[in-house]
C-alpha cells in the first residue's frame, strides 16, 4: 500500500469518493492528478492535498469529450511522466422516474458521462499503461450494475455497462502487465445519495435516508473513505493477481437479497 514514486490519476475528484481516494493516494506517497468538470471543487481537492504535504495537479475536463480526456492524459504525462493508477470515477445519478416516463435527454446525459466517459478514459489511458508495461485501472460501477434499481433506468443501464467494459478491457490487457477492476458501492454518504433523497421526498428527504439506512445490514450509509480504501487496495501491488473483478462495498445490502430500491447508488 506504499505509492511512493507512483502517479495516480483520478476523475470526478472534486468531491465525494473521488476526493477521498485522492487523499488516500496522497497520504501513501502518490503524486495525484485531479480531474473534474467543476474547477472550484477540483482546485479545492488539489489544495487540500498540497496543504497536507502532498503533490497534486488539477486539470479541468468534461469526461464525455475525447479532446478533454486526451488533454488530461497528456498533462499528467507532461507533469509527472507516467500514470501508474487510474481511478476512472466520474459519474452522475440522473433523475428518478419509471422507464416509461424517463426523459430521453437525461438518459443520454447519464449514458454519456457514466459509460462514454469511462470508455474514453480507458481508451486514452490504457495505451500509456501498455507502453509502460504496468498499471492499474479501477472503474466506478455500482451495486446498481448488479441488480435492479427501480426508477433509475439510465443509471442502472450505465453501471451494468461499466462492469462489462471492465471485464472486456481486463481480458485484453492482462498479458501487458495492466490490471482493470471495478468497485460497486452501495449507498454512500455523499452528495449523490442526498440528491436522490431530495428527489424522492422534497418535503422530507431525511425520512428517506432513515428508511434506507434501516434496510442496510450494518445500519448506516457507507463512507467515501471506505470506498477509497478498496480502490487503493485494488491499485496496489497487494492486488497483483486481481483483474476483471467487481468488488461490492455496500454494508451487506445486496447480500441480503430482496428488491433493490432507488437508494442503491454510490
Amino acid at each position: 500500500m506504499n505509492f511512493q514514486g507512483k502517479v495516480a490519476l483520478i476523475t470526478g475528484a472534486g468531491n465525494g469518493i473521488g476526493r477521498a481516494t485522492a487523499l488516500g493516494f496522497s497520504s501513501r506517497g502518490a503524486k495525484v492528478v485531479i480531474v473534474d468538470r467543476d474547477q472550484a471543487a477540483g482546485e479545492a481537492t488539489a489544495g487540500i492535498l498540497r496543504q497536507q504535504g502532498g503533490e497534486a495537479h488539477f486539470v479541468a475536463a468534461d469526461v464525455t469529450q475525447s479532446a478533454d480526456v486526451q488533454n488530461y492524459v497528456k498533462l499528467a504525462l507532461e507533469k509527472y511522466g507516467s500514470i501508474d493508477c487510474f481511478y476512472n470515477n466520474a459519474g452522475i445519478e440522473g433523475s428518478v422516474a419509471p422507464t416509461h416516463e424517463y426523459d430521453e435527454d437525461m438518459f443520454d446525459r447519464v449514458m454519456a458521462v457514466n459509460v462514454k466517459g469511462v470508455f474514453l478514459g480507458m481508451r486514452h489511458v490504457l495505451p500509456v499503461m501498455i507502453k509502460q508495461g504496468r498499471g492499474s485501472v479501477v472503474n466506478t460501477a455500482s451495486v446498481a450494475g448488479l441488480v435492479a434499481s427501480p426508477g433509475m433506468p439510465a443509471y442502472v443501464a450505465s453501471k451494468h455497462a461499466v462492469i462489462g467494459l471492465t471485464k472486456t478491457a481486463a481480458g485484453e490487457v492482462a498479458r501487458s502487465g495492466v490490471r482493470v477492476n471495478c468497485v460497486c458501492p452501495g449507498p454512500i454518504d455523499t452528495r449523490m445519495i442526498h440528491s436522490l433523497e431530495s428527489m424522492l421526498s422534497p418535503d422530507d428527504p431525511n425520512s428517506v435516508g432513515t428508511r434506507y439506512q434501516a434496510n442496510i445490514p450494518i445500519g448506516r450509509y457507507g463512507t467515501a473513505e471506505e470506498v477509497a480504501n478498496l480502490v487503493i487496495f485494488l491499485s496496489s501491488d497487494l492486488a497483483s493477481n486481481i483483474t476483471g473483478a467487481q468488488y461490492v462495498v455496500d454494508g451487506g445490502r445486496t447480500a441480503t437479497g430482496g428488491a433493490v430500491t432507488a437508494n442503491l447508488v454510490r
